[in-house]
């Protein structure tokens, strides 16, 4: 409800304030400035006092507005506050069971929390304590600890307590038991009662926990936790926390709890989200907790050799259109140092990211202005480098920008009947006017002051106090008041500036409109001072300007901080370092430190943490065991990261020495009545250094107190505890022996053996070792019982081995990998079994990594040695050798070296006497151990070995003597072995006789390469012979012989020599390639080769058997062909081609005859039965006519044809043929026999070429039917009628004579015979005659006229057809020719 809408409410109860605020705004919406008429000074000092009333009635409204503000929000708080921190009852600690005897004091205690606090009532046997209480009753409660005191506990004390916390949240219930035992039993005393005492269900414990762990940037992250057993309800609370924080469930971040485990998961985790995390699970007792350092690594970078992502970027001074940010550098600078930062900004709504600055920001803040008003926004920040952008930092969390001042502006009045007044201060202003006359009330301040009423003119107040809120050595950002009064309608603001001293002002906000009190300067000069001021905008007009700023310069850069110094790392575990270092004198703007560590020799240096670490100490995980680190630490400040410090002194990550865990299994090993032999097991760890020894202190059975041991008392009972004492102190002691009786042995059997240690320990077998007993009973110990149990707590013990041990080691085999074993020993003699030795330590069988065994070789003098290299030795480790555990070596016999982690047995002179089982271990860690026996088998493979280590022989590289023939002829005779020393000796021996280098023979030795050659430039008969060539380099030596000699010799003589003619051949054109034949996949045979060499003189002809060959083809390349598209036999002879010029000449010849020509033949043939196509089926009036077609055919290539696999030959049904494009079968008078699959065979000479046709099913019936219609037709042809005699075409016959035209006929039946002329048949009468015998016709025209000029044709038919002969008719007159073509009658 507005101030308007309550002011013109009928009802609403009138008040003198409420009249005089209707009046002030009546008045300011009726009055005109132009109505006032008063002028001078009266009204100038009215405007004054006016103004002055208005602004003392304005501080009063705001005090009462602001006070009442305040209130509204302490109350506001407090119920914040009130509401943050309620919480039902709950019993951190409950009541828990009681059991005294009668007679005694007992407090019944519980803590209760809740808020409110919740009332509290104590019960028994479900009936309060309420009212006057027994005389022994005394309840008090103090600071949330309640207590019900009993004294002198009775039976009627005995029952059940319980406790209940009541509050507005609800209610909580502790109880618990009060047993109460009497003295005094039952008659006779012969039973007692006892009640028993109920036990609370045990809490869950944590078991298995999460270790330092190493994540990437945008990685998931998962830690996990398991409990001994299932969470009890008051445990199912498991908090998680970060670097002290409480880790709260979110989008990215998922908790989850089961009644045995708990995990937190970690989405797409940023370098904040580094720390030290903290599991905390509540107790019996309070609470554990497990700790462990996440270590975030940067992600992969954008560009190779980029800068790492800032992080813990904050924003600040939010304003309507401006922001602050600040953030931390990154660790990792990248290939280059960090050169500066590029902030981006984001939209939410319109999910772009757009960059703030365009030149790089070096110190780790920056203001950003031009926001819009009330959008939300997300920032980050990339680093750079010369190497580019780096990856962005995590974003901000969305800000809203908006008016910091809005909420001051605004005052809430309450009003009868629960109705509120809003007020904003923009409703109380009067605006600024020169009128006189004004009266205004407000709440219930009653001073009357005359004011003006209000104009239309409504121009802003300037604004105050502009100064400097940040500053920095590239921009400055200034702030100021709005003015007061502010005014209804939205200011903005115009910022000048000008250089101090000088009144030249010019706009500063020159394309920018300024939204808040807020403006940053970027353009100011370095060394300049300015001045600023500002002036208020809005939509009446511009105000007047401020006062100005004070002088204004640009600050110094921000100051790197100082490196830290004294860095010192100190062993911790045999991963990690504590690294401690000194802050810097100057602290001032550290943010924290980040530290960096390099293995000495890497030359690598790598990023420890990437979240500044505010502590000077930290424990760096994650190292290699047993390697040298050095360390090095940089200060984190805003301006940037600080150089590196000095490089700490080398530390070997190695376990920090502390003193021994406790001794275990004290027992007896002996006793003589006056003295006793105390054995125990020795620490489970011994700190990082040997124990040194053992204290011993005593006490008898009546005694309390422990001292040091002296005499005992034969058959009193004594308790024993053990120290144990290394370099750093004495440990703690073990718990206490049994009590032990001092008393005399004379038992028959042995005792215990003791000092059960294991060794070479892996998956599946352990050495076990012991001592013997020291009482032996009343015989000698024959041997010992190994027996077995799998599990830490087992007592299911097995033997281990079926029949006795006799001596005091065994190697037991056949263990479960990851399986828990004990081990004790029991020793026999001839009266029995004696005592089991006390249980060995668990062990797990499990290799452990990093595992050597002993190596057995030769070394470079050709001594046999073992060896064995330890993966973890510590200082003042020694190796210790022995043969079958426990028995020395003999010096004579072996010597042994050692060399950093590495020692050596070498035997002097090995023998059968030094075969055997040989161990090893170390003495500071007897787990890190090995054995081998050495056998007869390797004592002869490396006696053979040796003997070639002493006696080395000179490897042969190549396969013994080479021979090599040049093209020019020369002979090289060559040998290489493997790389010589420069003192080597050659001697080369030739048929019994040392030969030297010599200008026809040389004789070249290269050491380095260990080459040996000898050089003829021309081989000759006196070179035949035996080539030695013997070799010694030091005590290596070695020969090697070539036999030159017969036809090994004669060959090479004959190539050298055919060599060197071809060489002086090719000094002129010559050919590259001889005349030789192909055949190509047409089947013509081609002839080509090739000439090199030539010019422009050069010839080339070709001849074959003398005879000139014209039609060979001579290309420019030098590729001269002669093409034969069909061979024949002619193509038999020898063909030679000749090159030649004024240089010389060359020729090349080709016999083709004999065998060549039958090797082309038989080339040919293939080609041909390669280009044979399919065979298919021709259907004739005799039969069938299978064929195939190819290129051409050649009698040489021998074609057979198969039925059913059977070979078809020349029978009376079948004929095979050929031609010279195809090859057929003709098969007469197909049958039904004769369907199924035809095969063609053509065999070339070397392989046969086949092609087939499945003659059968409808196939078959097809060709026969086709077969039976041409059959048909050739019948009809040769039985149709036909003229076997014809006629001529043309007769020419006078006129009036008689013609006679004669045809003759053939046919079956006898055809039928007709004349037509002009295709019309003539009847035979009157001059026309026809007469038909004898398979004859005769037409007779009588006296033929020139009418009986015509066409005549005689017609012949019979059943299988008919043909037609035409003859022509000229009749001509007496005295005139004849027709020339025609036959005169």
């Amino acid at each position: 409800m507005s101030v308007k809408e309550i002011l013109t409410e009928p009802k609403f109860p009138r008040h003198r304030t409420w009249e005089a605020l209707r009046e002030t705004m009546s008045s300011d919406e009726v009055h005109e400035r132009e109505q006032w008429t008063l002028f001078g000074n009266e009204a100038e000092k009215l405007e004054i006092g006016v103004i002055r009333n208005q602004h003392v009635v304005r501080e009063r409204v705001d005090r009462f507005a602001l006070r009442q503000e305040a209130e509204r929000k302490a109350s506001l708080h407090m119920k914040f506050l009130e509401d943050l921190s309620m919480k039902a009852p709950d019993f951190p600690v409950p009541l828990r069971p009681h059991a005294v005897w009668a007679g005694m004091d007992v407090k019944l205690s519980c803590t209760v929390q809740g808020c409110p606090i919740p009332s509290i009532t104590w019960y028994k046997d479900d009936v309060p304590l309420r009212g006057p209480l027994p005389w022994n009753y005394k309840l008090m409660q103090k600071f949330g600890l309640n207590v019900l005191e009993i004294r002198r506990c009775s039976a009627e004390d005995a029952g059940e307590y319980k406790v209940i916390a009541k509050s507005s949240l609800g209610e909580a219930t502790s109880c618990a038991r009060l047993i109460v035992n009497s003295h005094v039993g039952a008659e006779a005393k012969l039973k007692r009662s006892w009640t028993p005492i109920p036990v609370p269900e045990p809490d869950a414990q944590l078991a298995s926990t999460f270790l330092p762990t190493f994540v990437k940037e945008g990685e998931n992250l998962v830690l996990q936790c398991s409990f001994t057993s299932a969470l009890l309800l008051f445990q199912q609370d498991v908090t998680w926390y970060r670097d002290g924080l409480a880790v709260r469930q979110s989008s990215r971040v998922e908790l989850q709890t089961g009644l045995r485990s708990s995990s937190l998961i970690l989405k797409c985790v940023h370098k904040e989200h580094e720390g030290l995390y903290t599991v905390r699970l509540r107790t019996w007792d309070g609470s554990v907790e497990h700790s462990a350092f996440i270590y975030v690594k940067d992600g992969s970078a954008v560009v190779a050799g980029a800068p790492g992502s800032p992080l813990q970027v904050e924003c600040s001074d939010v304003n309507r259109d401006y922001v602050f940010l600040s953030w931390t550098p990154p660790s990792a600078d990248g290939a280059a140092a960090v050169q500066g930062y590029f902030i981006e900004r984001c939209d939410i709504g319109l999910g772009k990211w757009e960059r703030c600055n365009d030149v790089i920001q070096r110190a780790c803040q920056y203001p950003v202005m031009g926001l819009k008003e009330n959008t939300m926004y997300q920032f980050r920040v990339c680093a750079v480098n010369q190497a580019g952008v780096g990856r962005p930092s995590k974003p901000t969390d969305p800000i809203m920008t908006s008016d910091p001042l809005e909420p001051s502006r605004t005052t809430v009045v309450k009003v009868e009947r629960g109705r509120e007044i809003v007020i904003t201060k923009d409703q109380l202003e009067v605006p600024r006017s020169p009128a006189p006359f004004c009266m205004l009330y407000v709440a219930s301040v009653l001073s009357l002051s005359p004011l003006p009423p209000a104009g239309q003119i409504r121009v802003p107040f300037p604004p105050t106090d502009v100064r400097v809120c940040e500053l920095s050595d590239t921009y400055a950002v200034l702030s100021w008041t709005e003015p007061d009064p502010r005014g209804r309608e939205p200011l903005t603001y115009f910022v000048e500036r000008s250089i101090t001293g000088k009144e030249s002002w010019h706009l500063a906000s020159m394309d920018i409109t300024v939204l808040s009190t807020r403006f940053v300067a970027f353009d100011q000069q370095k060394g300049k001072s300015y001045s600023y001021r500002v002036r208020s905008v809005n939509k009446y007009g511009i105000s007047e300007p401020s006062l100005p700023s004070e002088p204004i310069s640009l600050g110094q850069p921000l100051g790197v901080p100082a490196p830290p110094n004294g860095i010192l790392p100190i062993r911790d575990t045999n991963s990690s370092v504590l690294l401690q270092w000194k802050e810097p004198k100057i602290t001032e703007g550290i943010l924290g430190y980040y530290l960096y560590c390099s293995e000495v020799g890497s030359g690598q240096w790598k990023t420890i943490n990437n979240k500044p670490i505010t502590q000077t100490r930290f424990t760096v995980h994650g190292l290699k065991t047993n390697k040298e680190y050095v360390f090095r630490v940089k200060s984190v400040g805003l301006a940037g990261n600080s150089i590196y410090s000095d490089e700490s002194p080398a530390i070997q990550v190695k376990s920090a020495i502390y003193v021994p865990s406790c001794p275990s299994a004290i027992t007896v090993l002996h006793c003589t009545g006056g003295e006793m032999v105390i054995g125990w097991r020795a620490p489970a760890n011994h700190g990082g250094d040997p124990v040194r020894g053992y204290y011993l202190d005593q006490r008898q059975k009546s005694q309390s107190a422990w001292r040091e041991v002296t005499g005992l008392q034969e058959g009193s009972f004594y308790q024993f505890r053990v120290f144990a004492a290394n370099i750093i102190g004495l440990g703690d002691p073990s718990e206490p022996s049994e009590l032990l009786l001092c008393e005399r042995w004379t038992m028959p059997e042995p005792g215990c053996p003791y000092d059960l240690e294991f060794r070479e320990v892996r998956c599946s077998s352990l050495v076990l070792l012991w001592a013997e007993p020291l009482y032996k009973g009343q015989s000698e110990i024959s041997g010992y019982i190994v027996e077995m149990s799998k599990g830490a707590g087992s007592e299911d013990w097995t033997p281990v081995t079926s029949e006795p041990v006799t001596e005091t080691h065994l190697k037991v085999s056949g263990l479960q990998a990851g399986q828990t074993y004990r081990l004790r020993v029991s020793a026999f003699n001839d009266a029995g079994v004696g005592m089991s030795s006390v249980p060995s330590e668990p062990v797990k069988a499990q290799t452990k990594a990093g595992t050597k065994e002993i190596e057995i070789g030769v070394d470079n003098d050709g001594f046999i040695f073992l060896s064995f290299e330890a993966a973890d030795m510590a200082d003042g480790d020694v190796f210790k050798w022995n043969k079958n555990y426990g028995k020395a070596i003999d010096a004579g016999r072996a010597r042994l070296e050692n060399k950093n982690n590495r020692s050596v047995l070498t035997f002097t002179d090995a023998s059968e006497q030094d075969l055997g089982l040989y161990t090893v271990e170390l003495s500071g860690n007897p787990d890190i151990s090995s054995s081998f026996t050495f056998t007869a088998e390797d004592l002869e493979r490396l006696t053979e070995l040796s003997w070639h280590v002493r006696n080395p022989l000179i490897a042969l590289r190549s396969e013994g003597w080479q021979v090599d023939v040049s093209e020019q002829g020369s002979v090289r005779l060559w040998l290489q072995t493997e790389a010589l020393s420069s003192a080597a000796v050659l001697r080369l021996i030739l048929n019994d006789g040392e030969i030297s280098s010599t200008p026809a023979r040389k004789i070249n030795f290269d050491k380095a390469q260990g080459l040996v050659e000898i050089l003829f430039d021309q081989l000759s008969k006196e070179d035949e012979g035996s080539y030695t060539a013997q070799l010694k380099d030091g005590r290596a030596k070695n020969q090697f012989t070539l036999v030159f000699v017969d036809k090994k010799f004669q060959d090479t003589l004959a190539k050298s020599e055919a060599n060197r003619r071809n060489w002086k051949r090719k000094a002129g054109p010559h050919f590259e390639e001889f005349l030789s034949w192909t055949v190509t996949s047409n089947c013509e045979m081609i002839i080509k080769c090739k000439v090199t060499n030539m010019n422009k003189d050069t010839h080339l002809k070709w001849f074959k058997d003398g005879v000139e060959l014209p039609q060979a083809v001579y290309e420019p390349s030098g590729v001269s062909t002669f093409t034969v598209p069909q061979v024949t036999r002619k193509e038999l002879g020898v063909y030679r081609a000749v090159v030649s010029d004024s240089r010389g000449e060359d020729d090349s010849v080709l016999e083709l005859i004999d065998d060549e020509f039958e090797r082309l033949m038989q080339q040919l043939s293939k080609q041909c039965a390669l280009s044979a196509g399919p065979v298919w089926i021709q259907c004739t009036a005799q039969g069938f006519k299978l064929y195939c077609s190819l290129k051409y055919y050649l009698s040489y290539m021998k074609t057979s044809w198969y039925f059913k696999d059977k070979r078809i030959d020349l029978e009376e049904r079948t004929k095979p043929g050929s031609s010279m494009q195809k090859v057929w079968l003709e098969i007469f008078g197909p049958t039904e026999s004769d369907k199924g699959k035809y095969t063609l065979e053509m065999f070339d000479g070397q392989e046969t070429h086949k092609r087939f046709l499945d003659l059968s099913g409808q196939a078959f019936a097809d060709a026969l039917l086709e077969y039976q219609r041409l059959k048909q037709v050739e019948f009809a042809e040769k039985n149709r009628a036909r003229v076997t005699k014809g006629l001529p075409d043309v007769v020419a016959i006078m006129e009036d004579k008689s013609l006679c035209l004669t045809c003759f006929s053939d046919g079956d039946p006898v055809p039928e015979m007709f004349w037509l002329k002009n295709d019309r048949e003539i009847i035979s009468a009157g001059q026309y005659n026809i007469k038909n015998e004898n398979k004859s016709s005769t037409l007779t025209i009588n006296h033929v006229t020139m009418e009986d000029s015509g066409n005549y044709s005689i017609f012949v038919r019979n059943k299988h057809g008919s043909q037609t002969v035409v003859v022509t008719v000229s009749v001509y007159k007496k005295g005139e020719n004849p027709r020339a073509d025609a036959v005169q009658l």
